[in-house]
Formats: C-alpha cells, sequence, structure tokens
C-alpha cells in the first residue's frame, strides 16, 4: 500500500465533505441570510482539500 495514495484518497474525501457542507449551509439558510464567512471558509477549504488529494492521487505512480 502506498501511503500517498491513500492521504491523497483522504484529503479528497474531506474535500468532498467539506463542499457538501458548504452546499447544505448555502441551501439551508432560510429568510435569504447567509453565513457568508462560513460559507466562504468551508468552500474554499473543501476545495482546496479536493484538488490536492486528486492531485496526489493523479501524480503518485504505483509500485511494482
Amino acid at each position: 500500500m502506498n501511503i500517498k495514495r491513500i492521504f491523497g484518497a483522504l484529503l479528497t474525501v474531506l474535500g468532498i465533505v467539506g463542499l457538501i457542507y458548504a452546499a447544505t449551509l448555502f441551501v439551508g439558510t432560510s429568510g435569504g441570510t447567509h453565513n457568508v464567512k462560513s460559507l466562504i471558509t468551508y468552500g474554499i477549504i473543501g476545495l482546496i482539500f479536493f484538488v490536492s488529494g486528486i492531485g496526489l492521487v493523479r501524480t503518485t505512480k504505483d509500485e511494482s
């Protein structure tokens, strides 16, 4: 097992969770008032984790 691939998969999953949480915050608020600071925070952190995880999985070569 390659530890970089596992870490990349973990980052990808955390990124997806962060993006989904930001989306539920965006949809779940009623009355048109959004907590913009938390939306931006979770969205950016989720996007960074997702992109870095996908990049790590793609660039890591398999051990033979």
